[in-house]
């Protein structure tokens, strides 16, 4: 039988009084930087998209790092970021010789993101325990780079806190290695016990989203459209969030907006054009949204 709910809804009033961090002056480094690593062979969209919404989200320096393979093709669609064409294996996995290299660059930024659009989980899996071994910035983690917390969870530890994960129902049953319905039927208590099991912050993906901290708390997000259910939606979750932790909020906030404001903005957009818009279409909301919402 599921528990009752217990968290907190997010809305305007509680977000204002966690305001986004604003630069007074400087170059795009005083804005937040920001290392996304995404994509594959099979999706370089994924980095793409995650990329363009890490800006929106008021990140002021990008770089990519994705398969050598697409890295022209990710390049040409996000002119304003730096690529990195990183080593890929034959399944277009990124390879687990380049955890190297993503932990130097990542440590130069002001954050990280990875996994939208990697495949192969088990290489996926691989190359995420590496870098989060060398890595001092705080990251957003997603999709194929959740595989290597099912059994070996105490490797997010090695980032005290500084984790967003950010997995939908059938991700959180590979983690918890719970059946997905069990997952389904209590999100918030799976998502209250994935964020203490890896001493990080956890947004269980879902209808309602529900956002875990280690320390108990637990928001959840009602707002929202189903034609957010589209291919690449969760892509642009990770940038937005990732483009806010980048500008310096703190893992629970960056989580919060970013849910919210990724959720009102396929509200907006499902007003405007109604069912079909498309991802892509999701980032440009975003900087109005925070505006309003700062006013």
């Amino acid at each position: 039988m599921p528990a009752a709910d217990s968290s907190t809804a997010i809305g305007g009033a509680l977000l204002r009084a966690w305001p986004l961090p604003i630069p007074e002056g400087g170059d795009k480094n005083a804005r937040g930087s920001i290392f996304v690593v995404a994509g594959a062979p099979q999706m370089p969209g994924a980095a793409i998209l995650c990329a363009t919404a890490t800006l929106r989200a008021g990140a002021g320096k990008l770089q990519i790092g994705t398969c050598a393979s697409v890295a022209a093709h990710v390049g040409s669609a996000v002119l304003e970021s730096l690529v990195v064409a990183l080593d890929e294996t034959r399944s277009g996995a990124i390879a687990l010789a380049s955890a190297q290299t993503i932990a130097e660059r990542a440590n130069k930024a002001d954050a990280l993101v990875i996994g939208p659009g990697l495949v192969d989980e088990s290489a996926s899996g691989d190359l995420i325990a590496a870098v989060v071994t060398k890595l001092d910035v705080p990251a957003v983690i997603d999709a194929a780079a959740l595989a290597c917390f099912s059994d070996r969870e105490d490797v997010i530890a090695c980032l005290g806190g500084r984790a967003i994960l950010t997995p939908h129902a059938g991700e959180m049953a590979t983690m918890l290695q719970r059946p997905r319905e069990e997952i389904e039927a209590n999100p918030q208590s799976c998502a209250l016990e994935a964020a203490r099991r890896f001493h990080a912050v956890v947004v269980l993906k879902g209808e309602t989203t529900y956002i875990a901290d280690p320390a108990g708390a637990v928001y959840r997000n009602d707002h929202g459209d189903i034609g957010l259910a589209t291919s690449g939606s969760g892509d642009v979750l990770a940038g937005i969030i990732g483009g806010l932790l980048a500008r310096g909020a703190e893992p629970l906030h960056a989580a919060a907006w970013g849910v919210y404001l990724h959720a009102k903005a396929g509200e907006a957009l499902a007003k405007r054009i109604g069912m079909g818009f498309l991802a892509r279409e999701l980032p440009a909301e975003v900087p109005p949204l925070m505006r309003a919402l700062s006013e």
